[in-house]
């Protein structure tokens, strides 16, 4: 116990310093992000923080920041907007809140469900190209979100800075970066992020630099309806449980927007659990971060904030800031409560260039380098694989590219093994023609398999052999069912041998006449086919 003590007190200063960072860092994200849904912006400071501390204390992962996330913000502005529809002209009033809120409870769920019935174990079928091209399209939106802070105004009216304004915020966000990327050469014993945005916030206090804050990010976005940071503990929505809102209707309208938001938040939270993995060299456990982004977003609707998932940005600035443990995730989370009950006034004045090079630096940590150097040197199919991943992410949503890579990964894979089954045959001294089959057969390379066969012109007697071969669906077991029906309808015996038990035992019970066509040996291969009842 002392030993276990010891171990994580001794990274207890990096953890509390980089959960710091973290939480300067998450608010600007989850107001922007707030806006982008359409929500007050205390509903996605609120919601970072309950996804936080939940997912740090009970997460699968130590180190990995969770919070509002862009990916699940464009889905809520659909539903926001449903939600208002539902309530105008009626004694509700809008219901956009209310209907995120419920929505977010059903996510909860589902997401609960997957890690109860262990479904994040799937994650591990996401190819490598697929991880590569998500890390860089995530990069690349990550890179673009960044430029909106470089806009003044408010929604359609808003332009890009000019003059003296755009030079002070670009030498300011360049001095971020210098004292993020020069800091470390000098010690590794200083948090740079955090000492960064202190140095550039000194500099704009007293300074008096005429340059964007928090503050004034905030009332810009708000269009001047809301003044600042300051807020109050979250309260529980007593007003979700209004009958008229869990009537079938509005369940329908509600129940797609959650089986999305729940995809984007487990593929998001899993890929970024698997790139820190990666990053720390440790193993974390994706059935239990499934277990806590649900219960963090079953929090979230009932006490009022937007929900979400991991965030590989601020993912990044811990590990890279030394957060290793769930000390960082939870020192981050209670840290931006504090910033939104007792500490407005001091962050408000945090100016934004300081977390824009903050989040820029985290861009260039972020993306793949390596992809450039190796494009021409793996399959085309994985590159065009990497290359479609990272353009979706930017053009749609990570969903929608993880599974879209996923799909095109499993295609390619399937046509290439259904070009590898092969056919030797020979003649037996008794007149018998043997077909040793190579290869595995499965749907894909059934067309193959059947075109080695010359049924017409074959002896009387004839014997496939499965050794090499591996029969690994329904569709295989269905083909090889056809061509012993087609023998046995030519008049000429079949024999097959080399089939694995689970193969022969479907097969008997599909046809126990098969029983006096399989041969058994006790060489027959010991694996299992996919499609058996009992495996």
């Amino acid at each position: 116990m002392t030993e276990f003590i010891r171990k994580r007190a001794a990274n207890a200063k990096n953890d509390i310093l980089s959960g710091l960072t973290v939480a300067l860092a998450l608010v600007p994200e989850a107001v922007a992000f707030a806006f982008v849904a359409d929500v007050p912006p205390m509903v996605g400071l609120y919601g970072a923080f309950m996804m936080g501390i939940i997912t740090a204390i009970f997460g699968g992962r130590p180190g990995m920041i969770s919070g509002a996330t862009g990916a699940m913000a464009v889905v809520m502005i659909a539903l926001v907007k449903k939600g208002n529809e539902f309530g105008a002209g009626t004694d509700l009033g809008e219901q956009g809140l209310q209907f995120l809120f419920i929505t977010l409870l059903m996510v909860g769920v589902i997401q609960a469900m997957a890690g109860v019935f262990k479904l994040g174990k799937f994650v591990r079928l996401i190819p490598h190209p697929v991880m590569m091209g998500f890390v860089n399209g995530l990069a690349i939106v990550i890179f673009m979100s960044q430029l909106e802070m470089f806009k003044t105004g408010t929604g359609d009216s808003k332009t890009w800075l000019e003059g003296a304004t755009l030079w002070f915020t670009l030498g300011l966000v360049g001095l971020t970066m210098l004292i993020m990327w020069g800091l470390p050469k000098l010690t590794k014993k200083l948090p740079e992020a955090l000492i960064a945005i202190a140095v550039v916030s000194a500099i704009v206090i007293f300074g008096n630099v005429d340059v964007a804050t928090v503050k004034s990010f905030i009332i810009e976005g708000s269009g001047g309806e809301v003044t600042g940071l300051k807020g109050d503990l979250p309260q529980f929505q007593t007003s979700i449980f209004a009958a008229e809102l869990w009537s079938m209707k509005s369940l329908l309208i509600m129940a797609p927007y959650a089986f999305i938001l729940a995809a984007i938040g487990l593929i998001e939270s899993l890929m970024t659990l698997n790139l820190v993995d990666e990053l720390t060299e440790t193993r974390g456990n994706g059935n239990r971060e499934c277990l806590a982004q649900g219960g963090a977003n079953i929090l979230n609707g009932l006490f009022g904030g937007m929900g979400g998932c991991a965030m590989i940005g601020q993912s990044i600035i811990n590990i890279k800031g030394g957060g290793r443990g769930r000390l960082s995730g939870i020192v981050a989370a209670l840290a931006l409560l504090c910033f939104i009950l007792f500490a407005s006034g001091l962050i408000e004045q945090v100016p934004i260039a300081a977390l824009v090079g903050v989040m820029f630096m985290v861009v260039i940590g972020t993306f793949a380098w390596s992809s450039f150097r190796i494009l021409n040197k793996i399959p085309v199919s994985d590159a065009i694989i990497l290359i479609a991943v990272s353009l979706i992410t930017v053009w749609k949503d990570l969903a929608v590219a993880v599974i879209a890579g996923v799909i095109i990964s499993a295609l390619v894979f399937s046509w290439e093994n259904a070009k590898r089954i092969r056919a030797r045959k020979r003649i037996q001294d008794d007149g018998t023609k043997v077909y040793e089959i190579f290869g595995p057969l499965f749907f894909g390379s059934i067309q193959a398999f059947n075109n080695k066969f010359d049924i017409k012109n074959d002896p009387e007697k004839v014997v496939i052999d499965f050794m090499e071969s591996r029969v690994s669906d329904h569709s295989a077991l269905e083909a090889i069912f056809n061509l012993i029906q087609k023998y046995e309808a030519a008049g000429k015996q079949l024999r097959v041998k080399h089939l694995s038990e689970d193969c022969k035992a479907l097969m008997v019970k599909a046809s126990p006449k098969l029983a006096n066509v399989i041969e058994d040996a006790v060489d027959d291969p010991r694996y299992y086919v996919m499609t058996s009842p009992e495996k």
